[in-house]
C-alpha cells in the first residue's frame, strides 16, 4: 500500500469516526431534549411521584347521587364531608343534608378534632366537592383513605350532581 493510499484510508476513519460519534451526539441531545419535554408536560415517566398520586386517585371508588340520596333518606349510617372551597359552600348557602364542611387544605389537622375525630376508621365515608371532575373530593377521599379509613367514596358529580338527583340539602351556617 503506498503512503497516499494508506494517509486517504486514514482520513477516511477519521471521518467515518467523526460522523458516528456527531451522530451519537446529536442522539443524546435529542434523548435529553424529550425528556424535558415529557417533564414539562407532567409525563408520569418524568415524574415518579406524579405518577404514585395518578394511580392512587384512579383507585378511589365513586359512590352516585342517587345511591347516596337513598343512604340518607333512609338515615343509614354515612359521614358526608364537603370539601368544597369557601366561595363555592358560600355562593350555594347550603350543603347535603347532615354533610360537615372542611376546606381541603385543613382535613388532615381536623381530623384530630370532633366531630371527624370521633368517625369510626371503618364506617362509610363520602366526599364531594364542586370540581368539574372531582379533583378536590377525590384528594380528599385519599387522604382520609391513607389516614386509617377503610370505606371511603367520592360522590360523582359532586354537588351539581347531588342537586341534579334532588337529594336532600340544609342551609350552612353563617358566621
Amino acid at each position: 500500500m503506498s503512503s497516499a493510499s494508506t494517509r486517504e484510508k486514514s482520513i477516511q476513519e477519521v471521518i467515518e469516526m467523526s460522523f458516528y460519534r456527531f451522530g451519537a451526539s446529536v442522539f443524546t441531545l435529542l434523548l435529553i431534549a424529550g425528556l424535558i419535554v415529557e417533564a414539562r408536560a407532567g409525563n408520569a415517566t418524568a415524574n415518579p411521584q406524579k405518577t404514585t398520586d395518578q394511580i392512587k386517585a384512579s383507585l378511589i371508588p365513586f359512590i352516585t347521587a342517587e345511591e347516596l340520596k337513598a343512604k340518607v333518606v333512609k338515615n343509614q349510617p354515612v359521614t358526608i364531608i364537603d370539601v368544597r372551597s369557601s366561595s363555592a359552600a358560600a355562593e350555594s348557602g347550603s350543603k347535603i343534608k347532615g354533610a360537615i364542611y372542611v376546606k381541603l387544605r385543613r382535613l388532615r389537622y381536623r381530623l384530630g378534632f370532633a366531630p371527624l375525630k370521633d368517625v369510626p376508621r371503618n364506617s362509610e365515608v363520602v366526599t364531594y366537592c364542586a370540581c368539574p371532575s372531582d379533583e378536590a373530593s377525590v384528594r380528599a377521599a385519599q387522604l382520609l383513605l391513607d389516614a386509617g379509613f377503610k370505606r371511603v367514596r367520592a360522590l360523582k358529580g359532586g354537588w351539581n350532581g347531588w342537586l341534579k338527583a334532588k337529594g336532600p340539602i340544609e342551609g350552612t351556617p353563617r358566621g
